[in-house]
């Protein structure tokens, strides 16, 4: 369908002063096998996560609708939950954006919940971001952690059914000695050493909550909570613990690695197949549904 064919009326249209908006904000769990897109941001060529969903959401609401998320994955990565949000002046019940949205949805990409949350008015004086920052919802700015799962198949021969689905390495590997490795990261840390050397953020000071090594037969699993990501930050700390794991280094190297403040003393950054976007927090007020994800490896 045309963009012609759609209603003159846009979620986009400026308000103005004086004008009380009419506008919902709309939050949607969104999960999705990242092993056939090229990421989460929009891109010209339009494979990507967010392309598809803003696609099914225009042929679902006849709207131009702009969303944004809690955070922007990587080419090959996968979401259990992905918190997305988006404004617009359609009135439909949750249930009816869930059924909705996914009629036009790929099967790698699903719409799991969504819910509506209150919006403050807009101001045409002031920027829709800054109203976010100092109050409103809003799926990135208002979030106080992220958790992240990366599966690690250790076995001497790869499986094909995990292709795309988790990583693989076929040394075997020390849990134990990773788990102490891991047990430098957290903390408040400058994460420079883990960070992509073209990573974009202000800061590389991140406060890493949690990070457990566990194993499960020949699938190891990794998680990771921190207030907030590095670009690459995840894959570059399990491709260091793999390092550690299999005997290249002690565990202590973690730490100097974490000193030393030089993305070229750690370890490559390793392959995307096994990183899962696994949960975003919100602060109480904000509530959200949450699903129990019972999979058998976390």
């Amino acid at each position: 369908m045309s963009t012609a064919s759609f209603s003159s009326i846009s979620v986009t249209t400026p308000v103005q002063p004086g004008q009380v908006s009419t506008l919902r904000r709309i939050v949607l769990g969104v999960q999705y096998d990242g092993a056939s897109w090229q990421g989460w941001q929009t891109q010209p060529h339009g494979l990507t996560v967010q392309d598809k969903l803003e696609s099914a959401l225009r042929q679902f609401t006849l709207r131009e609708i702009a969303t944004t998320c809690a955070g922007r994955t990587d080419s090959g990565v996968h979401a259990l939950e992905q918190v997305v949000h988006f404004d617009t002046e359609i009135v439909r019940d949750k249930f009816s954006w869930v059924r909705g949205v996914n009629a036009f949805l790929p099967a790698s990409i699903a719409v799991r919940w969504a819910c509506e949350l209150p919006i403050e008015e807009v101001d045409a004086a002031r920027s829709r971001t800054a109203q976010d920052r100092e109050g409103g919802f809003h799926s990135r700015f208002s979030a106080t952690a992220r958790t992240y799962h990366y599966l690690l198949y250790n076995h001497p021969v790869r499986s094909p059914l995990l292709a795309g689905k988790a990583g693989w390495t076929f040394r075997p590997l020390d849990v134990a000695l990773m788990q102490q490795g891991a047990d430098f990261l957290v903390g408040e840390h400058d994460f420079t050493s883990f960070r992509a050397v073209e990573c974009q953020a202000k800061s590389p000071i991140r406060q890493m909550e949690s990070l457990q090594v566990k194993r499960n037969g020949d699938m190891i699993v990794f998680t990771l909570k921190a207030n907030a990501f590095l670009h690459h930050m995840v894959r570059n700390i399990v491709g260091s613990l793999i390092f550690v794991g299999n005997g290249n280094q002690p565990p202590e190297w973690i730490a100097q690695v974490l000193a030393q403040k030089d993305r070229s003393r750690a370890a490559p950054t390793f392959m995307p197949d096994g990183l899962y976007l696994a949960r975003v927090d919100y602060p109480t007020q904000w509530v959200l549904p949450q699903e129990s994800h019972s999979w058998p490896w976390w």
